[in-house]
């Protein structure tokens, strides 16, 4: 049992250091310490996803919501590998702050709540491209939020929805890009924004359970794709 469980952790290890159009390169190993609980995190991870493998038999076929948790688990391994690797020198680290501040010089980034902004921020991406909308791009869609709202309400909406607009209007024209990118959680205000922005303005959009508890290199690999 303890060799079929070998070989599975190897064959998922494999498939995480492959990377599409990307060759990486090891160096030579050198002197290091190995850090065991990070060592025995790796394990227990790779432990866990096969749970995937013996509940997807016989096609190992994998619906939406399985597939992302078993890829997230692929990639969190995949993460500690390269610390790992990275205290021997076989791999440099990346400085992933200055690639996300790179990557989302192409974009204005839309997001739901100021908490969200300062993660945005502290990942690497300029304050200037980042607008909170703390309402709907629409009037329309606070009427799906809050179905119950009264009429009278809507109309300081209105204004705080023009604002968020015509700020979103002026950083494109001040930051000459028409990008929209969308940064939201998988809640209703982030999917209303999300479907709106998309109509609007052909916005790319973004979706996690939790951006807080996403890590930055999620992050990274979403602007890259």
């Amino acid at each position: 049992m303890n060799k079929i469980r070998f070989k599975q952790a190897q064959s998922l290890l494999l498939k995480t250091g492959k990377s599409q159009g990307t060759a990486l390169k090891f160096k030579t190993a050198q002197e290091g310490t190995i850090n065991s609980d990070l060592y025995a995190d790796i394990i227990n991870k790779i432990i866990e996803t096969e749970e995937f493998i013996y509940s997807s038999r016989p096609t190992h076929h994998l619906l939406q919501e399985d597939a992302e948790q078993f890829c997230n688990s692929l990639i969190d391994i995949r993460n500690k590998i390269d610390d790992m690797l990275v205290e021997f020198e076989v791999l440099e680290r990346e400085n992933v702050e200055e690639k996300v501040e790179k990557l989302s010089q192409e974009f204005i980034i839309l997001t739901t709540k100021g908490n969200f902004k300062k993660i945005l921020t502290r990942w690497g991406v300029e304050p200037q491209r980042i607008v909170v909308a703390g309402v709907p791009l629409d009037v329309d869609d606070m009427r799906i939020l809050n179905p119950k709202i009264p009429e009278s309400a809507l109309e300081p909406i209105k204004k705080k929805i023009n604002h968020v607009k015509n700020d979103v209007n002026r950083k494109i024209r001040d930051l000459d890009t028409e990008n929209i990118l969308v940064v939201v959680e998988k809640d209703k205000s982030g999917e209303v924004l999300g479907k709106r922005a998309e109509d609007l303005y052909g916005a790319r959009v973004i979706k996690k359970d939790s951006l807080k508890d996403t890590d930055i290199l999620e992050f990274k690999r979403a602007l890259e794709n």
